[in-house]
């Protein structure tokens, strides 16, 4: 049996990539996922374009919107998923960290959310995939993880320092 794990996706605004991890954790891994989303710095909405390419998938989020990472004050996950591109603010409590590197798509155009969605979606599912696979009581923090090397029309690939 897999057991459930609690698990926060941060971004900067929880608008557009921590909204769209948390409804593939959702929609894809609710036998091993319990997710939550939130922003270091939390914008007023969820934007338009977040919500239409991920009806395009079939994931609603009308009940989603913008949430502090006060919201999570003292409390522990399991994974912590940094979307942000920035660093933390310290407090946070997790067994484990991740650092996936996605561009942030606000102000661009649907189809550059449509990119991002993509490249997240098939993050969510390694991770999903990564969790069911493990034995069971045998968490492996720091797990591997897959290494996105994406490329999106005018920007330049993704590099792993």
């Amino acid at each position: 049996m897999v057991s459930v794990r609690s698990i926060l996706f941060v971004c900067i605004g929880n608008s557009c990539r921590s909204q769209m991890a948390e409804g593939f954790a959702r929609a894809y891994g609710a036998d091993v996922l319990r997710p939550a989303s939130a922003g270091i710095s939390p914008a007023s909405t969820i934007s338009p374009l977040t919500r239409q390419v991920m009806l395009e998938k079939n994931i609603a989020l009308d009940a989603h919107f913008p949430k502090g990472l006060e919201l999570f004050g003292g409390q522990r996950f399991d994974i912590l998923v940094n979307l942000s591109g920035t660093r933390l603010p310290k407090g946070l409590d997790a067994g484990e960290v991740l650092q996936w590197l996605a561009p942030d798509p606000i102000g661009g155009p649907e189809g550059f959310f449509r990119q991002v969605r993509d490249q997240i979606e098939t993050l969510v599912m390694h991770l999903i995939l990564r969790l069911r696979n493990q034995p069971p009581g045998n968490p492996q923090p720091g797990g591997e993880q897959p290494q996105m090397r994406v490329r999106f029309r005018g920007m330049a690939p993704v590099r792993k320092n």
